[in-house]
């Protein structure tokens, strides 16, 4: 199965103004083996429960030329068997799919996810920088930080790397001017208006303000990612002896 992940950068900036809703899905071809189904043209909560309740539909059909669905923020990308289906009839074949979906949808029934996060020190080495920069203390900051619920629009750049929305303007902070060649596997880091958290050691520029001992990522589970698109998640902060008996617990 091909990874539920686009790399291309680590996150698109956030719109605010212009959000335009698709009356109708518009598909269109991606290369030959797949297609888009787009549902308008910014990152926004109403258009990304239009993209998840798309994908459910579509999961459950099953359509026997379709390998695999993958939302995005604003989309989801139908890889298909084009020897199975021609482009034509599949683009059919998911018009029918999901033609039915109501105008208005909610998330009450997305399932919320708490993760438990140490705040700076080793841990947010930027939660300090990161408060200057909008003239509020590091306690501040943890607490504007941990009183939002984020949504989780999709997964993607590195296996089980949530993107997030809902993050308050008061903490915001641009990417690192360069980034860091190493970043442990549980930061939790921000970057312009979006907060989000590193499941695996990779390179990266976002402004790390704490980590979680819970393993956003593990291939030897039946679901590798611990989050997935529609969740909603709720940070909680931790002391450092809780995160290291949680650290325990997880290994």
């Amino acid at each position: 199965m091909l990874q539920k992940a686009i790399v291309a950068r680590e996150c698109p900036e956030v719109g605010e103004k212009g959000v335009s809703i698709f009356e109708r899905p518009q598909m269109s071809p991606l290369g030959d083996c797949a297609l888009v189904i787009a549902f308008g043209d910014e990152i926004d909560q109403a258009i990304n429960w239009r993209v998840k309740a798309s994908w459910d539909r579509l999961e459950a059909a099953s359509l026997p030329a379709t390998v695999e669905h993958i939302p995005t923020f604003t989309n989801v990308t139908v890889i298909y068997d084009p020897l199975r289906a021609s482009y034509k009839e599949l683009v059919a074949e998911i018009g029918r799919v999901i033609e039915a979906l109501p105008a208005q949808i909610s998330g009450t029934e997305a399932r919320t996810v708490e993760i438990p996060v140490c705040y700076g020190g080793d841990f947010g080495p930027d939660l300090e920088s990161v408060a200057a920069r909008n003239d509020l203390s590091p306690d501040e900051v943890v607490a504007i930080h941990c009183e939002s619920t984020y949504p989780v629009y999709m997964i993607g750049f590195a296996p089980g790397f949530p993107y997030l929305g809902g993050m308050s303007e008061r903490i915001s902070a641009p990417r690192l001017d360069t980034p860091r060649e190493k970043i442990p596997a549980g930061s939790v880091g921000i970057a312009g208006r979006q907060t989000g958290v590193y499941p695996i050691e990779t390179p990266g520029g976002w402004r790390l303000i704490g980590r979680t001992p819970l393993r956003l990522f593990d291939p030897t589970r039946h679901s590798p990612s611990l989050l997935q698109a529609g969740d909603l998640v709720r940070f909680t902060a931790v002391s450092k002896k809780e995160y290291e008996r949680t650290q325990r617990e997880e290994a």
